[in-house]
């Protein structure tokens, strides 16, 4: 059966990605911590969309080093806990009028746990499963009037919650242990069963 098309016009288009954890080093060397999940991958390439008013992006412009850790949805009371939190001060206006409060310490906030990382000086998200240290290789302004970017990261390390390796196959993950907290249109997710095996996956 095919489906009904309408013609809309939706404030945003977020279908569903990981939400993710990135932390920055702010100028006292203090760690900033933000969430978000306009994020995408492709080979050792992250491609992050950050807005370019944020405390997040002033940090990586500054250092060019973060570390991107991806939640499970155990972890989404400590998300929504960063929610409407800032690490500028003052608070700017538009962020205000939202409801945004001034935050220090993030990861006390949050609850989590800030661990060292091996390659860059911000800290992991000791809670996290996944967790990818990296460095800003370019930055991309996207959309009217420069308010976001896409920030394109190297990925230079990768660890994994050994609990979600393929015992078969040391640096593969089992994607069916691997449940990742999903964003769609604002609201948190988490993905369903698998369909099938794909074609791609026997080829590689």
């Amino acid at each position: 059966m095919m489906p009904v098309l309408r013609t809309v016009s939706p404030k945003i288009h977020y279908y569903g990605t990981p939400v993710a954890l990135l932390s920055t080093e702010n100028p006292d060397g203090t760690p900033n911590l933000a969430p978000m999940s306009s994020i995408w991958w492709l080979g050792q390439v992250a491609v992050l969309g950050l807005s370019m008013r944020g405390r997040t992006y002033e940090n990586l412009s500054r250092t060019g080093e973060v570390v991107i850790s991806l939640v499970s949805p155990a972890l989404a009371d400590a998300v929504d806990r960063l929610a409407l939190t800032t690490g500028s001060l003052p608070v700017p206006e538009y962020k205000q009028a939202i409801g945004t409060i001034h935050v220090a310490d993030k990861f006390a906030h949050a609850g989590l746990t800030p661990a060292p990382s091996d390659l860059v000086r911000p800290p992991r998200v000791a809670e996290a499963q996944i967790v990818l240290e990296g460095r800003v290789q370019g930055v991309l302004p996207v959309g009217e009037g420069a308010v976001h970017a896409a920030i394109e990261v190297r990925i230079l390390r990768t660890h994994w919650d050994e609990a979600l390796l393929d015992a078969s196959a040391r640096h593969h993950l089992n994607p069916d242990r691997w449940q990742p907290l999903l964003m769609s249109f604002l609201e948190f997710y988490t993905m369903g069963q698998r369909v099938r095996d794909s074609r791609l996956a026997t080829a590689f």
